[in-house]
C-alpha cells in the first residue's frame, strides 16, 4: 500500500501537522525523511526496516552513510539526509550543554552521552572538558578498546585538559554489553585519573558508564 492510499489521519505528514511530531512512531518519522519507497514497499515499511536492521534509533545514530547503503532503495541523497539529521541531533544537544552550566540539565548530559557513545560496538573512553562555569568546552574520544588503568593514559588526559584550559572534566565510557553498572576496573581507573588530575588542579566531577538505554553516574553511586 502506498502512503497516499492510507487514511488521511494515518499518513505520517498529515498526522504530524495535526497532532505534532511526538504522536509519530520512529518508523513514521523516518518515512517522512525517506518520502518514497520501492515497488511493494512503502516509505513506512522502509523506515521500519532501517530500525530493525540497525537496532532502533540508538543504532541509527552511529550508522554512517556507507553502512546505510545495504538497505535497498536508499540512494546517496536519502543516505545523506538521514546522516545529516542524526548529526544535527548530536550538535543540538552539544550546543545546549555549551550554553548552560552542565549540571543544571543533568538529563541533557545523559542524553548527550547516550547519543555519542551508547550504541558504539566497541568500548570508548571520552572526556567532557569544562570551563570554570562548568560549561562544555569539548567532548573528545581519547581511547578505544578494553579500558583498564594500563590502557587509558592519565598523562594524555591531563595534556588535553591543559591545552583546552579546562577547569574540570567529566569522564565517560560505554559498555557495549549493555550492563551499565560500573565494574571494579572502572572504579580503579576513575581513582587513578582523579589523582592525576589533582596534580594539575583539574577536578574530576563525575564518571558516567553509558549504554544504549541509560547513563549511570558514578558520583550518584558514591563511587567518586
Amino acid at each position: 500500500m502506498l502512503l497516499k492510499d492510507l487514511p488521511e489521519d494515518a499518513r505520517p505528514r498529515e498526522k504530524l501537522l495535526a497532532r505534532g511530531p511526538a504522536a509519530l512512531s520512529d518508523a513514521e518519522l523516518l518515512a517522512l525523511l525517506l518520502r518514497t519507497g520501492l515497488p511493494g514497499k512503502n516509505a513506512l515499511q522502509m523506515g521500519q526496516e532501517l530500525l530493525d536492521n540497525f537496532g532502533g534509533v540508538a543504532g541509527l545514530l552511529h550508522t554512517g552513510a556507507q553502512a546505510l547503503g545495504c538497505i535497498k532503495g536508499l540512494g546517496p541523497a536519502k543516505r545523506a539526509e538521514i546522516v545529516a539529521v542524526l548529526e544535527l541531533a548530536r550538535r543540538a544537544l552539544a550546543e545546549q550543554l555549551k550554553e548552560k552550566e552542565l549540571f543544571s540539565t543533568p538529563q541533557a548530559v545523559r542524553d548527550f552521552l547516550q547519543l555519542q557513545l551508547g550504541s558504539r560496538p566497541h568500548e570508548i573512553f571520552a572526556v567532557l572538558f569544562l570551563n570554570s562555569q562548568n560549561r562544555l568546552i569539548a567532548l573528545e574520544e581519547l581511547f578505544r578498546g578494553t579500558l583498564t588503568q594500563s590502557s587509558v593514559y592519565p598523562r594524555e588526559v591531563v595534556i588535553r585538559a591543559l591545552a583546552l584550559n579546562a577547569a574540570s572534566v567529566v569522564l565517560a565510557h560505554n559498555h557495549p554489553s549493555g550492563a551499565a553498572h560500573p565494574s571494579r576496573a572502572d572504579e580503579m581507573l576513575t581513582q587513578t585519573l582523579k589523582t592525576a588530575r589533582a596534580l594539575v588542579d583539574v577536578r574530576v566531577l563525575d564518571h558516567f558508564v553509558v549504554t544504549a538505554s541509560q547513563s549511570v553516574s558514578m558520583a550518584d553511586l558514591g563511587l567518586l
